[in-house]
């Protein structure tokens, strides 16, 4: 194939290197002036290298049509992004309208200063030679528009960078108001006019582009102006595209053979089509066609350059591409190479390099030389590295050179694929397996380019030496690692916590909730049932949570690069710069293996009547705070697994429909120890419930006494201990009896007995009896006047105490007897005080037990200990 300096002949000054960035830059005052370059300057310099777009053309057309006088749009405004070409179609117009010996006024405001001169002021003068009727700061009106206008048409009034002089007249005061708000409304004035002054038109130009448009007051501006320009303006665009190739190719080349071309083309895609490198679904004949209207780039070089590049804000979009390709060709002008691809960019060119770094960062000047153009660079050794018949080519330099150009945008899109870069670096006459082969090396010989993707950064590849650290991190610490993190995410103020106990014995057998964490479900059965060498008593309290083993290898694979990163932060051998060390702890935080660990240790079980039940708690909710332990109790209240409060009529229903009576003890411990019964979080559940109960008069609170129920209370206030002996009793067993008569017959008994009592005690016993039956008035005072009578006959027989001091040892069962004395003793004396001593032998209790149950115990009943001693 034909070299493409051959084929497409670049402009002279980009041959001679003249290439200055101004050349690029288009200015309109500059040519107003007559102090432009020549190809702004000269009609026929700038047509003959200026592409004349589809938009351009009608432009043109309008705004003939508009000068002649017939018809067409009056106000037009040109809106494209920094460097899309709005200059340089006012410079098309400015020329064409001389042409067509039209009068025109320019307006730049980059170059007007408003404490000089204001906008009507500087169209009389230009029209007339000096400023008279339109002097002053505030705006002249319609009127006075229309009589200066009209003389002077056909009218072309061309306002570029209007927005930059209204922003200056911020500052500028007049009256009360202040330039910037007059020039708005003159703007707004001028186009009233220009519409119905049939030959004159307005053309202007605001930016589209947020860079563009300055701070907020800026802003506020642009809309006013759009606003204003919005009623009677219509928008081009002169550069769309699909036409920028045609913009390209005119403004660098003075003359393409497109039959050469062609026949370039057409080898290129036969190879393509054999290697299979055009992107999949993209139709031959369209993509040779976008090939003809680009040659001798390839397309992709400047979709990348215009789509990719141009969306940096400070990249100029058409002028920048321009500039850069004008580089590109001047710099391969004595290259063998048939057309122009990425790879053939050559970042050693000094222009080039600044021109690309400067958008991107000028620690990029070292990385190209680094790892592409100096001669021991990671590119350079691939180049070595891929065999002796491969080194003229540069494989490794060219496919490095297309991924860094593919590496940047303005926006998210970075990178490029394997495939694209075999199409950006295609060598007609290698097979494109080649470019694999040396994507291969590079990411083995490359300090700067991604683990992440084919793309370069600014940093060294961290990720490369987080794979070495995670290669190097044993099992042990894994296993650390995952305990701790355990340990830290379970709180311990709802469940006694157990985390990967080796035995069942490391489990206590005791009436509280505990939350066993188990690496293996399959043991829950083992610390279910036993404690040690004895069966656990109490089952029912055992939660276990365990690991779902799905999210075992996200975790591990979390975790190891939690436990990597670490490894980096630590490692000084490193010498980690400042921005790479600000990544590591970005990583670092970004790991929340916390929440990893919980959507791992997701499973719980809980004992049941048949075997066990299962729930999964799910993935997190993204960003929580972590509290595994509560997540496990506050899903299990939900599911009613746990109760925090106890419905009475539950008590009632369940123990009390089939028995009178029930101990209050054995309920409790049905609730510890039984497998799927009610689940309560302590005792004092179950307390409430029982005095919610008797208060309501569901039931009554008593004791057992020699095997019989006595209610002691009902429908009132009481204090369950939940001892031995004490029960809830059925409601109907505690209502006070119907009173029942008695004959006169009886009530003579009952006197009988009261003169035999030798015996305060015997009397009170009748007392209680007789007290059981309604009394007719003489029956109650013939009775009470008899046990008056006996009860003076028996004070004057005994003899008097004024206080009792006795020490007793109470045999196991009279407790009951002891509170009937103790009745007895309190009817005789105001101040009865009685203390309790207890002492316990020949056996045992667990610290646990004596606390939970022995001494919470005193304390609900409002005991004092005077005197404690524990051996």
């Amino acid at each position: 194939m034909r070299p493409f300096s051959s084929i497409a002949i670049p402009h002279s000054d980009i041959l001679e290197g003249r290439l200055t960035m101004d050349v690029f830059a288009a200015d309109l005052w500059q040519v107003f002036k007559g102090s432009a370059p020549d190809e702004y300057q000269s009609p026929e310099v700038f047509f003959r290298k200026t592409y004349l777009t589809v938009g351009m053309k009608n432009l043109l057309d309008v705004v003939k049509k508009r000068l002649d006088g017939r018809g067409g749009d009056p106000v037009i405004q040109l809106q494209t992004p920094f460097g899309g070409g709005k200059t340089h179609s006012l410079i098309a117009l400015f020329h064409k309208a001389k042409e067509w010996k039209a009068n025109v006024v320019v307006i730049d405001g980059t170059a007007l200063d408003p404490r000089e001169t204001t906008l009507w002021g500087e169209i009389e003068r230009q029209l007339t030679g000096n400023i008279s009727l339109l002097k002053g700061g505030t705006t002249p009106g319609k009127e006075k528009l229309i009589e200066l206008l009209k003389k002077h048409q056909p009218l072309l009034i061309l306002m570029d960078e209007v927005l930059e002089y209204a922003i200056k007249s911020s500052g500028i005061k007049v009256g009360s108001s202040n330039l910037a708000s007059q020039t708005v409304a003159f703007i707004q004035e001028l186009s009233g006019t220009i519409s119905i002054l049939p030959n004159s038109i307005l053309v202007l130009t605001l930016p589209s582009s947020l860079i563009e448009h300055y701070d907020e007051s800026g802003e506020q501006l642009f809309q006013r102006l759009q606003k204003v320009l919005g009623r009677v303006e219509k928008v081009f665009t002169p550069v769309q595209d699909e036409e920028i190739s045609q913009v390209i190719r005119r403004r660098l080349f003075s003359y393409i053979d497109e039959n050469s071309a062609t026949e370039v083309i057409n080898d290129f895609l036969d190879y393509a089509e054999r290697e299979r490198i055009l992107p999949e679904g993209v139709d031959i004949a369209d993509y040779r066609e976008r090939f003809k209207a680009s040659y001798p780039f390839q397309p992709e070089v400047i979709d990348v350059l215009y789509k990719r590049w141009g969306s940096f804000p400070s990249f100029q979009r058409t002028r920048g591409v321009l500039r850069i390709l004008a580089l590109v060709v001047h710099s391969l002008k004595d290259s063998k190479i048939p057309f122009i691809r990425l790879g053939d960019f050559d970042l050693k060119n000094d222009d080039l390099r600044r021109e690309l770094i400067k958008h991107i960062g000028l620690e990029y000047d070292s990385i190209i030389y680094s790892d592409i153009t100096s001669s021991d660079s990671g590119a350079k050794k691939v180049d070595r590295a891929l065999g002796s018949s491969y080194v003229p080519f540069s494989f490794g330099t060219k496919v490095a050179t297309a991924i860094f150009m593919c590496s940047f945008s303005g926006g998210p899109e970075k990178g490029a694929s394997v495939g694209e870069i075999k199409l950006y670096c295609a060598e007609p006459q290698i097979p494109s397996s080649v470019i694999v082969e040396t994507i291969t090396k590079l990411k083995e010989n490359l300090f700067y380019l991604s683990d992440d993707g084919l793309y370069f950064t600014n940093q060294p590849n961290l990720n490369r030496i987080l794979l070495n650290k995670i290669e190097g991190i044993e099992e042990t610490n894994i296993e650390v690692e995952e305990k701790n993190l355990l340990m830290a995410s379970i709180k311990k103020d709802i469940f006694d916590v157990y985390i990967w106990p080796n035995n069942s014995k490391d489990v206590p057998d005791t009436p509280k909730l505990k939350l066993i964490v188990l690496k293996d479900k399959d043991r829950y059965k083992e610390f279910l049932d036993y404690c040690g060498d004895r069966p656990r008593v109490y089952r029912n309290i055992v939660i276990f949570l365990c690991p779902i083993e799905s999210e075992r290898i996200n975790f591990e694979r979390t975790l190891k690069r939690k436990l990597a990163w670490e490894e980096i932060e630590k490692d000084k051998k490193l010498h980690l710069t400042d921005e790479q060390r600000k990544r590591v702890k970005e990583e670092l935080k970004k790991l929340d293996v916390k929440e990893n660990i919980r959507n791992l240790y997701r499973i719980i079980l809980i004992p049941s009547k048949g075997d066990i039940k299962e729930f999964d708690l799910g993935i997190s909710t993204y960003g929580a705070d972590i509290n595994i332990g509560k997540e496990v109790y506050d899903r299990l209240k939900s599911e009613g697994e746990i109760l925090e409060k106890l419905s009475y009529l539950t008590l009632k229903d369940k123990y009390l429909r089939d028995n009178d009576y029930v101990q209050t003890k054995n309920i409790l411990d049905a609730f510890y120890k039984t497998p799927g019964e009610v689940r309560i979080i302590n005792e004092n559940v179950l307390k409430e419930a029982i005095r919610e109960g008797v208060r309501q008069g569901y039931f009554g609170l008593g004791t057992l006494e020699d095997g019989e129920p006595r209610w002691k209370y009902f429908k009132a206030e009481a204090k369950p201990e939940l001892v031995e002996n004490e029960i809830i009793i059925k409601s109907k067993l505690c209502e006070e009896p119907e009173p029942k008569k008695i004959s006169d017959t009886k009530i003579e008994e009952y006197i009988e007995q009261i003169r035999r009592c030798d015996d305060i005690e015997t009397l009170n016993e009748i007392k209680e009896e007789v007290a059981q039956y309604e009394l007719k008035p003489e029956q109650k005072k013939k009775i009470w006047d008899e046990i008056e009578k006996k009860v003076n006959d028996l004070k004057r027989k005994q003899s008097e105490y004024h206080s009792v001091y006795l020490e007793l040892n109470i045999p196991m069962g009279k407790f009951s007897d002891l509170k009937k004395m103790i009745d007895l003793i309190q009817t005789k004396f105001k101040q009865v005080f009685v203390k309790v001593e207890i002492s316990a032998r020949e056996g045992s209790i667990s610290k646990s037990e004596y606390e939970d149950k022995i001494l919470e115990a005193i304390r609900q009943a409002g005991i004092e200990i005077k005197g404690e001693r524990l051996e």
